[in-house]
């Protein structure tokens, strides 16, 4: 009978993994040479004292070969930023997808995974839509281990600190997305690992 059980309970985690897989979409996997500059991988820096280095990570995993490595120091008044996507000064930091391929009303959410050590920052992801506005959804390390952090669109809000000369500022998400950037914010110091991008579909 506990055979029986076991069986039917391994049945049913499988059938939830393939249909958590199923309903989203993997648009980001970190498995590329991570480097910045001009034509890097990932578009990241920091200003205002704080610091950032970025690298790919292989001892700490959620999935494939490697993570993302974010090694900070985020002081009061600076900021840091670590983007992929499309029209970042990094040339080579698209995702695995086409943001304009990508049928953007299937989904209703966009999430990453963290790797919590319970170090209590607060890490902004940020959005930049179709009409360069950046959108924000803040979230808290309070957790040790993997987590995938889900970020629903409608939860996100229009930066009030700062948005881009280019931004058409009409509080209005407009898709496709162009790009991500997470930014652990001040004051906080440490590392935090990244992985797995996904749009949760509706």
């Amino acid at each position: 009978m506990k055979k029986l059980i076991l069986a039917a309970a391994l049945v049913l985690g499988l059938a939830g993994f393939c249909f958590a897989q199923e309903n989203s979409l993997l648009i980001d996997s970190f498995e590329v040479m991570i480097s910045g500059g001009a034509t890097g991988t990932v578009d990241f820096g920091a200003g205002n004292g704080s610091s950032v280095t970025v690298t790919g990570a292989t001892d700490i995993i959620k999935d494939g070969s490697q993570s993302l490595k974010a090694v900070y120091n985020a002081v009061p008044g600076g900021y840091i930023w670590i983007a992929r996507g499309e029209g970042l000064d990094a040339k080579s930091a698209q995702w695995l997808r086409n943001t304009q391929d990508i049928d953007w009303p299937k989904y209703q959410a966009i999430a990453f995974y963290l790797y919590g050590s319970d170090s209590k920052t607060s890490i902004a992801f940020d959005l930049k839509d179709n009409g360069s506005e950046i959108w924000r959804y803040v979230t808290v390390d309070n957790f040790k281990g993997w987590k995938q952090i889900v970020c629903p669109f409608s939860e996100f809000y229009a930066r009030g600190d700062w948005q881009p000369d280019a931004s058409d500022k009409n509080n209005q998400m407009d898709f496709p997305i162009k790009s991500y950037q997470f930014e652990p914010l001040p004051e906080s110091k440490g590392t935090l690992y990244f992985d797995e991008v996904r749009l949760i579909a509706k």
